[in-house]
């Protein structure tokens, strides 16, 4: 058994301290990865605060994690000690249902093991990446390409994955206009992914303070959902719209700017409600849908597929001590455009 350092938080309004957790000896399949840089993402947020229900405390965020392998059950043939791996947002599934065995873990019937705030197949609480070491089951594992550095391979375990999906799932490429709802951590990622695959990307961001950025990762026009001439201008649009936001919106706005058979994904998840009229969709076929990470092997996809195009998040790099202050400035929206904490500094 490993005694991981970590950063735990005890209750919704409390502060990050530090801490020690142990981790499970390994199995016959099981990988023991010495973490390297952890993301901050805005799922973190809601979790520790308990945005999304009863949390047991205390927890250890995260769910974007780059290390290495240091050790490997006696079973274990995807990896090998000194191997560059990452874990995001699940370490395990049933492995027998119908979605489990379609590579889409995420939506395993019986339910994934989330990597922190859930409990895994010993009973034991799951706690994430903010600590020095994790344990996880082979098949969870990512490769990480040599092109891409650690600290910013960290956030495409979540933030990359998270976009890449649905953009993969309704066939954004040539041909196909892509809006970008928000221009944080995700955001700035379905930028950089929806471009790469060809398609032609507009960002649509409360204010125009991050256009600059926008353009250069990709996007061919930037507008204000401030204005309202925003939404006249570009009414009927879009073939697909990815809404990063996780803050309640007015969805019927946005899709109004769907063409005949558009759809507007949700991949950010406000923790109220979000409310649709039945005609904002009946009278041009419009879907209003929703995308949760992706599997092991799409997640892998995307690994690649950001290696052969040199996709890579937008980072700053932090201390450990410094994680309260990251909580802080996320919901400011002061970040460009992902927070990664540098582990060694635990």
């Amino acid at each position: 058994m490993v005694t991981a350092k970590a950063r735990a938080v005890d209750g919704p309004d409390k502060s990050f301290r530090e801490a020690e957790i142990e981790r499970r000896e390994l199995d016959k399949h099981d990988i023991l990865i010495e973490i390297k840089f952890a993301g901050i993402c805005h799922s973190d947020l809601h979790t520790a605060h308990g945005d999304w229900g009863e949390v047991n405390y205390p927890l250890v965020p995260g769910h974007e994690i780059a290390g290495i392998v240091t050790d490997v059950g006696e079973n274990v043939s995807k990896y090998k000690v000194g191997d560059r791996v990452g874990v995001g947002c699940m370490v395990d599934s049933c492995g027998e249902c119908e979605n489990c065995k379609a590579g889409e873990e995420q939506y395993c019937l019986k339910g994934n093991v989330p990597t922190y705030a859930g409990v895994d197949k010993y009973g034991e609480p799951t706690q994430g990446g903010y600590s020095t070491h994790i344990v996880v089951v082979e098949d969870f594992v990512l490769g990480i390409p040599d092109s891409i550095p650690l600290d910013k391979a960290a956030p495409l375990l979540c933030a990359g994955i998270t976009t890449f999906s649905p953009l993969n799932h309704w066939e954004a490429g040539p041909g196909k206009k892509v809006a970008v709802v928000g221009m944080g951590g995700l955001g700035h990622m379905a930028v950089k992914i929806a471009h790469a695959m060809g398609a032609e990307v507009t960002v649509l961001s409360q204010t125009l303070n991050k256009k600059e950025d926008g353009l250069a990762f990709g996007a061919s026009s930037y507008y204000a959902t401030s204005e309202d001439e925003t939404f006249e201008k570009l009414a009927g649009t879009f073939d697909l719209i990815i809404n990063t936001v996780s803050a309640k919106l007015d969805i019927n706005a946005y899709l109004s700017l769907l063409t005949l058979n558009g759809t507007l994904v949700n991949v950010g998840a406000p923790a109220e409600p979000l409310e649709v009229n039945a005609f904002s969709l009946i009278p041009h076929r419009r879907s209003f849908a929703g995308s949760m990470i992706g599997g092991i092997r799409e997640t892998q996809e995307m690994l690649d597929f950001c290696a052969e195009h040199d996709i890579a998040p937008s980072i700053e790099v932090i201390s450990a001590d410094e994680i309260d202050e990251a909580y802080k400035r996320v919901m400011d929206s002061d970040v460009k455009y992902r927070f990664v904490i540098d582990i060694s500094t635990m």
